[in-house]
Order: C-alpha cells, then structure tokens, then sequence
C-alpha cells in the first residue's frame, strides 16, 4: 500500500460512502426495492429534503436507480444497480466491526437526537 499519496479512486469512495445517512439508505435498499416513505421509516430522523438529496447523488453515481410504475396511483421505487448490490460486503464488514467493537454505551439513543 502506498502511504506517500492517496489514491484518488479510494477517496471518491469515501467521498460517496461517507456522507451522513448514506450508509443506511444503502442498507434499507439491500433486501428489495422501497418506496420514498418506506426508505424514511427505515431511517428514523432523516429529513424528506436530505433523504430526496441522498438518493439523487446515489443516482447519479449509478448505485441507486428511481423507478416509476405507471398506474393509479403513480408509484416511484428505489432500488440498488448491480454497482450498489456489489456494496453487500462492504456493508457486511461494517456491521461485523460494529457487532465486535462498538459497545452498547456508545450508541446514541435515538438516531433522532443526531
């Protein structure tokens, strides 16, 4: 590994990866598509204005797509590319560091406090 210089293509992942709620909009979507307010339920104190930021960027990197079903009512869903399903693992290894060294007394209360 490198440490005189940061490889750019790591950085652009932390960049997406990192921001505030993606990570659990990304696991909301692992199991299936879900609509809007599914994806809010899920994660519990997200605002409607950053949810509707998040996913816009995830679709715009190509992680999350929007899908519309024509019909009464109209229906918009959220689901992951192939390129967000390929995130599984990376998801999985942050909730196995969690399980082993992020202790309960730790954990916030209530995400609605963040």
């Amino acid at each position: 590994m490198d440490f005189e210089h940061m490889c750019p293509l790591y950085e652009k992942a932390v960049e997406i990866l990192g921001k505030r709620w993606t990570g659990l909009i990304l696991r909301a979507l692992m199991d299936s598509p879900r609509r809007f307010t599914q994806i809010r339920a899920y994660v519990e104190g997200l605002s409607d204005r950053l949810l509707s930021e998040r996913l816009q960027e995830l679709e715009a990197e190509g992680i999350v797509e929007r899908r519309v079903h024509t019909g009464r009512p109209v229906q918009v869903e959220y689901a992951l590319t192939k390129k967000g399903a390929a995130l599984r693992p990376v998801l999985d290894a942050i909730q196995s560091w969690a399980d082993r060294w992020v202790t309960a007394e730790k954990v916030m209360p209530s995400t609605t406090e963040r």
